[in-house]
């Protein structure tokens, strides 16, 4: 019977804390639902989010990326009207004037303080007026652009150290959201810490360039007419950045808007690439030096004819910058078919960089209607081809879905052949052998299957050739004899509107269009 009375007693309070709760992770869903309608893709950035929010634990959360990608925006379209506490560092600012900004937040979410000696103090501030707050709701604590608030002689990492090892971890409500376009700094000093963060960010997320759906969806959402075949000729241009998407305006064709954007007096993206760099790597002249050689060999370089190229030493500085490029989808690294890791080759990959180095680089004035005049040129069908190879690699994933191979492993690679001057000088040799082949993508398939896969651009169905198709036996011949390979060899063609029906399309067994990479 006591007992009994014990649990009618303790029961209403439980019932009452479970349903206070309850109602709250309600209204936190609801209210997320509809932050999230301007959001455009980003569906596991979101969830991620969400379930790090929901979390019964504090959480310490850093999300990078490149200038311009989004960060900002989708942090506060998910948590505006939500924020326990909100500050963007200030480029170029003082201590002093970064603690004044940081009171000026304070003060805006209801804390009456007065400006902090240094960060120390500040994080204690923070603190107390958290703990004026009481139990129960997350805290989102949101830091933007946290590298400006690391300016000379603050010691601002000591003291987020501290006030995150110290205390912000003990809790279980404390949600830590840091963000930071320098993407040198936020490796180095939050994410592969070596100090007191070392090991206390428990999630981070590397915020990419949008894929062609994704940016179809940005088109969409407002109201632009273009079609697939003209959003493709946009993101060969400017890749999946959202702020140059942003640029775009609806009554103009994308000829129009590139034309506008990098090739009028005054351009808003003309000196676009400089700041690119420049905000995301604290000695961005070697990141610069890198593309830049990599721009001029477009199937890649080792890391040996890198530094050959650049006279640069072949140490751990190299391998930061590699991987720094690679982090913000500038380059990516892959190991040729047959190789071992100690070939890893490094490409270029980024359309915006590409599209500077072929238009851009060293021209300063263009003559009026420059790009509308290009396209009726070589030159432009040139790019073209390279630039929808650059977009294919992009989209990998969206290629092996296509294919419908998407259950397996798959290793994408590419494979390069140069004969020796032994065979070319030699009559036994074979004569297949005494021809250089290369295939820029090849996808590896554990159902011992291997995809040899040809992206050619064209504006309406691309016709294989009589000589063509010799030409891609004789690739697929040297490719067997070369490698040895004992797999089944399928060829197959990428194009942004399928193939013209004739005799030799009608061998493929598969073929991939543009709608597959949406």
């Amino acid at each position: 019977m006591a007992q009994s009375c014990i649990f009618c007693q303790i029961a209403p309070k439980f019932m009452s804390v479970f349903w206070r709760n309850l109602g709250f992770f309600v209204t936190l869903r609801q209210n997320s639902e509809e932050m999230e309608t301007n959001i455009i893709g980003r569906e596991e950035e979101k969830r991620q989010l969400n379930n790090y929010i929901g979390s019964q634990r504090s959480e310490f959360v850093a999300i990078y990326g490149r200038r311009r990608i989004g960060k900002t925006f989708l942090v506060k379209e998910m948590f505006e009207g939500r924020f326990t506490f909100r500050m963007t560092g200030k480029e170029k600012a003082d201590t002093k004037e970064q603690l004044n900004n940081f009171q000026y937040a304070l003060s805006d979410f209801g804390a009456e303080t007065a400006q902090p000696a240094d960060w120390s103090e500040a994080f204690r501030m923070l603190s107390q007026h958290i703990e004026r707050l009481g139990t129960g709701e997350p805290k989102i604590l949101f830091f933007d652009e946290l590298p400006w608030l690391d300016s000379t002689g603050s010691h601002f990492v000591d003291a987020l150290e501290y006030f995150w090892n110290d205390w912000a971890y003990y809790r279980n409500d404390i949600k830590l959201i840091v963000c930071g376009s320098a993407t040198s700094w936020m490796l180095s000093h939050v994410i592969n810490a070596r100090g007191g963060l070392h090991n206390r960010v428990t999630h981070q997320i590397n915020l990419t360039p949008f894929t062609l759906r994704e940016t179809e969806l940005y088109f969409q959402s407002r109201n632009f007419p273009y079609e697939r075949p003209e959003i493709m000729e946009c993101y060969m241009a400017v890749g999946g950045v959202a702020y140059y998407l942003s640029l775009f305006e609806a009554d103009k064709s994308v000829s129009q808007n590139i034309e506008a954007l990098f090739f009028r007096r005054n351009a808003k993206l003309k000196g676009e690439f400089g700041k690119i760099y420049k905000s995301l790597f604290k000695r961005a002249e070697k990141h610069i030096a890198i593309v830049t050689a990599l721009a001029k060999k477009g199937s890649g370089m080792t890391r040996l004819e890198i530094t050959e190229r650049l006279h640069a030493a072949n140490n751990g500085n190299l391998s930061t910058q590699l991987r720094e490029l690679e982090e913000c989808e500038f380059i990516r690294s892959f190991v040729p078919f047959g190789k071992t890791k100690k070939n890893t080759m490094y490409q270029l990959i980024d359309p915006f960089t590409l599209f500077h180095f072929r238009f851009l680089e060293g021209q300063a004035n263009f003559p009026t209607d420059y790009w509308p005049k290009l396209q009726l040129t070589p030159t432009y069908s040139n790019w073209c081809g390279y630039a929808f190879e650059i977009l294919c690699l992009n989209h990998i994933e969206q290629i092996v879905s296509g294919l419908g191979i998407d259950g397996m492993l798959n290793t994408p690679c590419s494979w390069t052949y140069r004969p020796t001057k032994a065979v070319l000088e030699s009559e036994d040799a074979d004569e297949d052998l005494k021809k250089g082949a290369q295939i820029d993508l090849l996808i590896d398939r554990s159902d011992k299957t291997i995809n040899l896969c040809e992206m050619k651009y064209a504006q309406s169905e691309y016709e294989i050739t009589k000589d063509y198709d010799a030409y891609m036996q004789q690739r697929v011949n040297v490719f067997r004899k070369v490698t040895g390979t004992r797999k089944t060899l399928v060829p197959v063609y990428i194009t942004p509107f399928g193939l013209k029906n004739n005799m030799y399309s009608r061998r493929l067994p598969r073929q991939v269009t543009a709608d597959a990479l949406f």
